[in-house]
Order: C-alpha cells, then sequence, then structure tokens
C-alpha cells in the first residue's frame, strides 16, 4: 500500500462540478492499493498518518507533532495510478487492485482511520470517479508512504 501525503492549508474534491469533501488544514492523503496488499499493509498506513510528525512543536522546533497532537483533518482520495509501470511511455495498472475489491479495501481503510481518530475530522473522496482534487500546499511538505513488504 502506499499513501502520498500532502500537508496542506486547505484540500477538496469534487467531481462533475459538485463539492464532494473539504478540508481545511491537515493532510491530503493519495491512497494506492496494490494486489497484494491485506490487512496488516493497511493497519501499517493508517499507524503512520495518524503518528508522522510533520508540524512544527509548540517551542518552535521543526518535525515534531502530527495531525492527531494538533487535531487537523484528512482528506483521502483513492488513486491507483500510484501502482504503475511504465511499457515504453504508456503506464500499466496490472499491480493496481482490482477496483470492486479496491473499492472494499479503501472503505475499510477510511473505517479504520475514522476509528483511530475522530470521524468527524476524517472525509474522502468519491472512489472510481474522475475526480478534481484541489490542494493548498503548506509548506509544501509532502511525505511519501509504503507499507514494508510481507514476507
Amino acid at each position: 500500500m502506499r499513501a502520498v501525503i500532502q500537508r496542506v492549508t486547505s484540500a477538496s474534491v469534487t467531481v462533475n462540478d459538485e463539492l464532494i469533501s473539504s478540508i481545511g488544514k491537515g493532510i491530503c492523503v493519495l491512497v494506492g492499493i496494490s494486489r497484494d496488499d491485506t490487512d496488516k499493509d493497511m493497519e501499517y498506513i493508517v499507524r503512520k498518518l495518524l503518528n508522522i510528525r510533520i508540524w512544527d512543536g509548540d517551542s518552535g522546533k521543526r518535525w515534531q507533532q502530527s495531525v492527531t497532537q494538533k487535531k487537523l483533518e484528512i482528506l483521502c482520495v483513492s488513486q491507483f495510478t500510484l501502482y504503475h509501470v511504465l511499457k515504453g511511455n504508456s503506464p500499466d495498472f496490472h499491480q493496481a487492485m482490482a477496483a470492486a475489491e479496491s473499492k472494499e479495501f479503501f472503505d475499510k481503510f477510511v473505517a479504520k482511520l475514522k476509528d483511530a481518530y475522530d470521524s468527524n475530522l476524517v472525509k474522502e473522496g468519491k472512489f472510481g470517479h474522475y475526480m478534481q482534487v484541489n490542494i493548498q500546499g503548506d509548506g509544501p511538505v509532502t511525505i511519501q508512504l509504503e507499507s514494508p513488504k510481507q514476507s
């Protein structure tokens, strides 16, 4: 499982000019699910998202506080394109989980995130739809996560 975390001052998702979700200060997370991902991968990413320290502490020291410590918002957007392989100049997405299975996995991931945090502070895009994701970056700070490969 992969996640690209963007620290934001605001972020939103629209579909066909309809606002689906929006957040203020927090993180926008682009979520990629591979065909081999398990609940362990999901739990790892949830734990890291909630605990990664990408804000300054109260004393001004860098990289001291997490989204949960600051009580900020999270916007999750499914993005199968994070599992691409280039075949020449064309992307191939065979490493991504199939759409129906991936929707169930993504929904479970968002539910776990809401259970582990404040469900009112966790928002999501519209799975499987063509979305416009508006991100107002803060920093900019972008962190890439990948769950460890199970052996």
